[in-house]
């Protein structure tokens, strides 16, 4: 399933890796570009403006949201906002690379309306009992918040079907081919 396409969306519940996997994506081939999200929350320590995040300020993002330039957006935890601007995307493109999206479910659904043209690809946990002990294995969250993302998670295993294809991340090296072999970049 080699896809000729430019932009490439990753989603998957909290847990499954991500991060992890785009992170051995981008060091397996520097080529590929992954979108920054821009944010109006302030940085965290050792965060980076432009590497982390596109820090704006509230005025700022509403200009990119009125402006048609923000390909999804969304309020997360009732008070910040958090997006993914379009033409950043666009210009790697321009610029022969393949971008990459890393975003939740809602993110998607709302990229298939703006950006139609995007190969989305739903990541999954080999089994839900380990997608389970990887959230509770971090030790970074309270019972109460694993609870919520685990039911988070139900709702995005639920909806494996909406994209136009599943990788298993039984081991991230594994994982990592299969994203990008289904890219067309074989290694």
């Amino acid at each position: 399933m080699v896809q000729s396409h430019r932009v490439f969306l990753l989603a998957g519940p909290s847990g499954v890796g991500k991060g992890t996997v785009l992170a051995e994506l981008r060091a397996r081939d520097p080529e590929c570009w992954i979108s920054v999200s821009a944010t109006t929350r302030p940085p965290r320590p050792g965060e980076i403006d432009g590497v982390h995040y596109h820090f704006v300020t509230d005025a700022q993002f509403d200009e990119l949201v009125a402006g048609g330039q923000m390909l999804e957006w969304a309020i997360v935890h009732g008070k910040h906002r958090y997006g993914t601007p379009r033409e950043p995307v666009e210009q790697a493109v321009r610029d022969g690379h393949i971008a990459i999206l890393e975003l939740d479910l809602d993110g998607a659904r709302q990229i298939r309306k703006s950006m139609p043209e995007v190969f989305q690809v739903f990541l999954k946990p080999p089994s839900w009992e380990e997608l389970v002990h990887r959230l509770r294995g971090r030790g970074t969250e309270s019972e109460e918040q694993i609870a919520r993302r685990i039911q988070t998670a139900r709702v995005e295993m639920a909806a494996e079907s909406e994209f136009d294809a599943t990788v298993v991340n039984n081991s991230v090296s594994g994982a990592t081919d299969e994203l990008l072999h289904i890219m067309g970049i074989d290694q």
